[in-house]
């Protein structure tokens, strides 16, 4: 068998971290990691997202086999969306990043600062207020 061509292995990585590694994708399986949610109980969860955003990382999530999609035909219809067994795999590495943000978020800030007031950029952006969402 072929080893796989350096340059196929970058894309396919980088497809995977692209999706998790999105703005919303690693919020909304944190999310889910308490059992299913309806789409506007997770809509409410994750602070800022659109309804549109949150309709196309779900798709993305479920084509991806991270979360499933179950509709039940009651009136009105209802959908529940849950991290499939491979989603939950994802909990633990999301986690990680997720504490070590937290707990480098200050030294985060003061390194901003500091390259801010050393360089003098007129455009540097603003510290956000939190560089962990929903923290």
């Amino acid at each position: 068998m072929a080893a796989e061509d350096p340059v196929e292995q970058d894309c396919s990585i980088r497809d995977v971290l692209d999706r998790v590694g999105d703005k919303w994708s690693a919020l909304i399986v944190l999310r889910l990691s308490d059992g299913p949610l309806r789409f506007n109980e997770l809509h409410r969860e994750v602070d800022g997202i659109s309804q549109r955003m949150l309709t196309l990382i779900l798709r993305a999530l479920e084509r991806d086999g991270l979360v499933s999609r179950t509709v039940y035909r009651t009136m009105p219809p209802r959908v529940d969306y849950e991290l499939t067994d491979l989603g939950r795999t994802l909990l633990t590495p999301i986690a990680a990043l997720r504490e070590w943000a937290m707990a480098h978020r200050d030294d985060i800030r003061r390194a901003r600062a500091r390259h801010d007031h050393t360089t003098g950029d007129p455009d540097a952006k603003p510290a956000p207020t939190s560089l962990t969402p929903g923290a």
